[in-house]
């Protein structure tokens, strides 16, 4: 019952949609009904269009994305950790952070052209700086005392960072990267759009281009779709990393 509740604003949009196209209060040249979209859907994937796109654009995002976590956790704890790389990197940081991250869109097509390694390096500059600030929040966050008592039992440097400072990270971490994941869907249809030969952002926009818009609303809520999975299984995940706090 809970789980029915929690998705029926959804249910309502459905049928709203529905509803307005079918009885043309909308025109359905600009929203096409929901029915000729999940039509259109499963032509996309019949002819293949649809996976070889999908699978291109979840290959950039999570490469672009494992990089930023592996990169942004080590360089957040270590700024917390040591105090030289932190007067280094953390100017930086904030500099960079309030800059719109599309605006390294044409940069990184510059540098590297328009294949899967512009994607994954302005995937990886965008969403590394979340992770870092949440890693780095996170291990300054520590409690002395926990600390303090660790090297009095005899924990080294190494052992007291693993054991106590990288634990208490987790949650501010784990939500650094939960932003970096939705910023990485952002940033990936949309470079897609504007410098990219295939991917789901380069299907979208060359369907609206050709004006078939139940293929391209499809391949829209391809998007919303996938983005809703990954954030409900990395919400798991999390949930399950964290299971030692309750």
């Amino acid at each position: 019952m809970r789980v029915a509740v929690h998705y029926l604003p959804i249910v309502l949009i459905v049928i709203v949609w529905e509803a307005v196209s079918r009885f043309g209060i909308v025109p359905t040249r600009s929203l096409p009904s929901l029915t000729s979209v999940v039509n259109a859907w499963i032509e996309l994937v019949a002819s293949g269009e649809m996976l070889a796109n999908a699978a291109a654009s979840i290959w950039r995002g999570g490469a672009g994305l494992a990089i930023a976590i592996l990169v942004g956790a080590s360089l957040g704890i270590a700024m917390a950790w040591w105090r030289p790389l932190r007067m280094l990197v953390n100017p930086m940081v904030e500099a960079l952070y309030p800059l719109p991250k599309s605006a390294l869109i044409p940069v990184t097509a510059l540098w590297l052209g328009f294949g899967d390694a512009s994607k994954i390096l302005l995937i990886f500059l965008a969403c590394m700086l979340p992770v870092t600030l949440g890693a780095f929040n996170g291990a300054r966050g520590c409690e002395h005392v926990m600390v303090w008592s660790a090297r009095a039992l005899g924990a080294g440097r190494l052992r007291v960072l693993w054991d106590v400072v990288v634990p208490s990270a987790l949650p501010e971490l784990l939500n650094g990267i939960r932003t970096a994941l939705a910023l990485s869907f952002i940033l990936l249809v949309s470079s897609e759009l504007i410098a990219s030969r295939n991917g789901l952002g380069y299907l979208i926009g060359s369907l609206g281009e050709a004006g078939v818009y139940d293929a391209m609303f499809a391949a829209v809520l391809t998007v919303a779709f996938l983005g809703f999975i990954s954030d409900r299984v990395f919400q798991r995940f999390s949930q399950w990393v964290l299971r030692w706090r309750a």
